[in-house]
């Protein structure tokens, strides 16, 4: 079907990537705030570009995690059946009990770095207006912008709508078979990702048990050597051979907190927002199915429905060449991540591994010059 240049649909034709890169973000120096009623931390956003429609090259603002959550919500409402970048979860990061900590702060700077840097590599997300008034707004100027977004009762408006077409069964009758493919491989791989993220946390845990009793097991061989003088070097090699395997084993775990796990989290976070685009194309479906229906039952004029039936057409035509698209970018940027973290992770094994045989071979060639030492030593007395 042909369509103008200022169709709907055309807006969601993605375009290859540029080749230069013409907008720059660096999420940074956090800062705690403390007030009478709320503690909360901000954080620096500088952004360089090049692009004309910004009055300048650089920029410098702080932000907090509320205006990130608030530029998330707008980009869903923009762009309903885009795949939107998650964010870090507000309170619950596993394996961080305190929420100000200084390993909370970095997890989520780092993240909510990730999170902009995502936007502005999508072709589309990238010229939000929001997107733009985020990043270049001073705080009050921020505050201002945000009160003139939908109100309270526009929202709750909004998600009663949400929740009565869901309840209304969401029945998609002509849903194509690639959303009910794409439904399908989302199911698998939250499962997946799922069981992953948790077994990975438990072997971190297992290896950060196994590390505190290497810790105590390593001095005890020292300890022993006072008590015993034909031991000594021998002794304290092991003792000296464990506390470089348990320096191996720290920079290993904390390799796998930093590549692997926000990885899988990410994903963990996609699975959640991409059943929710798909819910979203379908209930745009399913108004488009209801109105056709009410047509074809004769409970409505025609003519009263013909250009609504068009519109929704559009708007549906519309929303699954979105998510076409954005699936397709979405799955090669998901291989590339992950396969990236799995080759991480194994080539943190291969080091910790070549270090720590690397330290018991070097113990067994002591002990062996040793005892060839002490054979000599025993002929030159005979």
């Amino acid at each position: 079907m042909p369509t103008s240049p200022s169709s709907m649909i055309n807006q969601y034709k993605f375009e290859d990537e540029p080749e230069s890169k013409d907008l720059f973000i660096t999420v940074d120096d956090p800062e705690s705030h403390v007030t009478a009623i709320e503690t909360f931390i901000t954080y620096r956003v500088v952004t360089k570009t090049t692009r004309g429609e910004f009055d300048s090259s650089e920029y410098e603002v702080r932000r907090r995690y509320q205006d990130f959550l608030w530029l998330k919500g707008r980009l869903e409402e923009a762009h309903p059946t885009l795949i939107i970048p998650p964010l870090p979860e507000k309170f619950i990061m596993k394996g961080v009990v305190e929420r100000f900590n200084d390993k909370f702060i970095e997890t989520r700077k780092k993240a909510l770095h990730k999170f902009l840097n995502r936007i502005a590599d999508h072709p589309t997300l990238t010229f939000n207006e929001d997107f733009k008034i985020f990043l270049t707004a001073q705080a009050w100027e921020l505050s201002s912008h945000k009160k003139q977004g939908p109100g309270l009762f526009s929202r709750m408006g909004q998600t009663v709508k949400a929740v009565a077409s869901s309840m209304r069964g969401g029945a998609v009758k002509n849903r194509p078979e690639v959303f009910s493919e794409m439904i399908e491989y989302v199911d698998i791989f939250s499962q997946k990702i799922s069981l992953l993220d948790k077994i990975s946390h438990r072997v971190h845990k297992e290896e950060k048990d196994y590390l505190y009793e290497m810790k105590e097991f390593g001095p005890i061989h020292t300890l022993w050597s006072a008590s015993e003088e034909d031991l000594v070097d021998t002794l304290k090699g092991l003792a000296g051979c464990i506390d470089q395997c348990c320096k191996a084993t720290e920079k290993r775990m904390t390799a796998l907190s930093e590549s692997l796990f926000p990885a899988i989290q990410e994903y963990l976070l996609y699975s959640e927002i991409l059943m929710g685009v798909l819910k979203r194309r379908d209930q745009i479906q399913a108004e488009l199915d209801a109105k056709i229906d009410a047509v074809y039952n004769k409970k409505i004029e025609n003519e009263l429905l013909s250009e609504e039936i068009g519109k929704l057409e559009d708007k549906v035509e519309c929303a699954n060449n979105a998510l076409q698209a954005d699936w397709d970018r979405w799955k090669q940027s998901m291989r590339v991540d992950l396969k990236m973290a799995f080759s991480d992770v194994a080539e943190n094994n291969i080091h910790y591994y070549e270090q720590c045989l690397a330290t018991w071979e070097s113990f067994l060639t002591s002990q062996a010059t040793s005892d060839i030492s002490l054979e000599e030593q025993s002929e030159d007395q005979t």
